[in-house]
Protein backbone atom coordinates (compact mmCIF):
# COMPACT_ATOMS: atom_id res chain seq x y z
CA UNK A 1 0.00 0.00 0.00
CA UNK A 2 1.46 3.31 -1.05
CA UNK A 3 1.44 6.13 1.50
CA UNK A 4 -0.40 9.19 0.15
CA UNK A 5 1.96 11.99 -0.93
CA UNK A 6 0.35 14.60 1.37
CA UNK A 7 0.86 12.29 4.36
CA UNK A 8 4.51 11.72 3.38
CA UNK A 9 5.00 15.50 3.16
CA UNK A 10 3.48 15.98 6.63
CA UNK A 11 5.78 13.31 8.12
CA UNK A 12 8.85 14.82 6.43
CA UNK A 13 7.99 18.36 7.61
CA UNK A 14 7.21 17.25 11.18
CA UNK A 15 10.62 15.51 11.33
CA UNK A 16 12.37 18.63 10.00
CA UNK A 17 13.80 16.42 7.24
CA UNK A 18 15.82 14.32 9.71
CA UNK A 19 15.77 10.63 10.54
CA UNK A 20 13.78 10.37 13.74
CA UNK A 21 16.04 7.56 14.97
CA UNK A 22 19.66 8.61 14.23
CA UNK A 23 18.85 12.29 13.47
CA UNK A 24 20.68 12.29 10.09
CA UNK A 25 19.53 15.14 7.89
CA UNK A 26 18.20 14.55 4.38
CA UNK A 27 20.11 17.66 3.34
CA UNK A 28 23.42 16.39 4.73
CA UNK A 29 23.02 12.85 3.40
CA UNK A 30 21.79 14.04 0.02
CA UNK A 31 19.08 11.38 0.18
CA UNK A 32 15.37 11.49 0.84
CA UNK A 33 14.49 9.41 3.87
CA UNK A 34 11.76 6.78 4.03
CA UNK A 35 8.47 6.99 5.87
CA UNK A 36 8.51 4.16 8.43
CA UNK A 37 5.59 2.49 10.17
CA UNK A 38 6.54 2.53 13.86
CA UNK A 39 4.20 -0.38 14.52
CA UNK A 40 4.82 -2.27 11.28
CA UNK A 41 2.01 -3.12 8.90
CA UNK A 42 2.98 -6.78 9.45
CA UNK A 43 1.81 -6.26 13.04
CA UNK A 44 -1.36 -4.47 11.96
CA UNK A 45 0.17 -0.98 12.19
CA UNK A 46 -1.97 1.63 10.51
CA UNK A 47 -0.91 4.12 7.87
CA UNK A 48 -1.82 7.15 9.95
CA UNK A 49 0.24 10.16 11.01
CA UNK A 50 0.57 8.93 14.61
CA UNK A 51 2.16 5.65 13.45
CA UNK A 52 4.60 7.12 10.95
CA UNK A 53 8.08 8.57 11.27
CA UNK A 54 10.89 9.59 8.96
CA UNK A 55 13.80 7.14 8.84
CA UNK A 56 17.01 7.13 6.84
CA UNK A 57 17.45 4.07 4.62
CA UNK A 58 19.86 2.24 6.97
CA UNK A 59 17.75 2.81 10.11
CA UNK A 60 14.63 1.74 8.23
CA UNK A 61 16.31 -1.39 6.84
CA UNK A 62 17.82 -2.45 10.16
CA UNK A 63 14.55 -1.82 12.02
CA UNK A 64 12.56 -3.79 9.44
CA UNK A 65 9.41 -5.02 11.20
CA UNK A 66 10.81 -5.14 14.72
CA UNK A 67 9.39 -3.36 17.74
CA UNK A 68 11.75 -4.90 20.34
CA UNK A 69 15.44 -5.72 20.54
CA UNK A 70 18.04 -6.78 23.06
CA UNK A 71 19.41 -4.13 25.41
CA UNK A 72 23.16 -4.85 25.33
CA UNK A 73 23.57 -3.70 28.93
CA UNK A 74 20.93 -5.86 30.61
CA UNK A 75 20.69 -8.64 28.02
CA UNK A 76 16.90 -8.41 28.16
CA UNK A 77 14.42 -7.34 25.52
CA UNK A 78 13.43 -3.67 25.35
CA UNK A 79 10.92 -1.85 23.21
CA UNK A 80 12.49 0.11 20.38
CA UNK A 81 12.34 3.90 20.59
CA UNK A 82 9.00 5.31 19.44
CA UNK A 83 9.36 8.85 18.06
CA UNK A 84 5.65 9.54 18.49
CA UNK A 85 5.39 8.71 22.18
CA UNK A 86 8.95 9.25 23.45
CA UNK A 87 11.32 12.22 23.43
CA UNK A 88 14.68 11.54 21.73
CA UNK A 89 16.61 13.38 24.45
CA UNK A 90 15.18 11.14 27.16
CA UNK A 91 16.65 8.05 25.50
CA UNK A 92 19.73 9.26 23.64
CA UNK A 93 22.59 11.72 23.91
CA UNK A 94 25.45 12.68 21.65
CA UNK A 95 29.01 11.84 22.63
CA UNK A 96 31.11 14.88 23.51
CA UNK A 97 32.60 14.94 19.98
CA UNK A 98 29.15 14.51 18.35
CA UNK A 99 30.15 11.36 16.49
CA UNK A 100 28.28 8.64 18.34
CA UNK A 101 24.88 8.25 19.91
CA UNK A 102 24.77 7.09 23.52
CA UNK A 103 21.81 5.12 24.86
CA UNK A 104 20.46 6.57 28.11
CA UNK A 105 17.76 3.93 28.67
CA UNK A 106 17.17 0.28 27.82
CA UNK A 107 15.01 1.43 24.91
CA UNK A 108 17.73 3.78 23.68
CA UNK A 109 20.49 1.16 23.94
CA UNK A 110 18.37 -1.51 22.24
CA UNK A 111 17.49 0.89 19.43
CA UNK A 112 21.12 1.92 18.89
CA UNK A 113 22.17 -1.72 18.72
CA UNK A 114 19.30 -2.95 16.53
CA UNK A 115 19.46 -0.07 14.05
CA UNK A 116 23.28 0.00 14.14
CA UNK A 117 23.11 3.74 14.67
CA UNK A 118 26.85 4.01 15.33
CA UNK A 119 27.92 1.97 12.28
CA UNK A 120 31.27 3.04 10.84
CA UNK A 121 29.84 4.80 7.77
CA UNK A 122 27.46 6.85 9.92
CA UNK A 123 30.30 7.88 12.23
CA UNK A 124 32.47 8.78 9.22
CA UNK A 125 29.70 10.97 7.80
CA UNK A 126 29.16 12.62 11.19
CA UNK A 127 32.87 13.41 11.32
CA UNK A 128 32.51 15.49 8.16
CA UNK A 129 29.28 17.12 9.35
CA UNK A 130 30.87 18.06 12.68
CA UNK A 131 33.88 19.56 10.88
CA UNK A 132 31.59 22.00 9.04
CA UNK A 133 29.48 22.78 12.14
CA UNK A 134 26.37 21.04 10.82
CA UNK A 135 26.17 18.36 13.48
CA UNK A 136 24.96 17.31 15.98
CA UNK A 137 21.45 18.74 15.66
CA UNK A 138 20.83 21.48 18.21
CA UNK A 139 17.33 20.38 19.15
Amino acid sequence: MKIPRKLVERVRARAAHRCEYCRASEWLTGQYHTVDHILPRAQDGLTILDNLCLACAPCNAFKHDRTKAIDPESGGFATLFNPRTQDWRDHFAWSRDGLTIIGMTASGRATIAALRMNRSLAVAARTIWVSVNQHPPRD
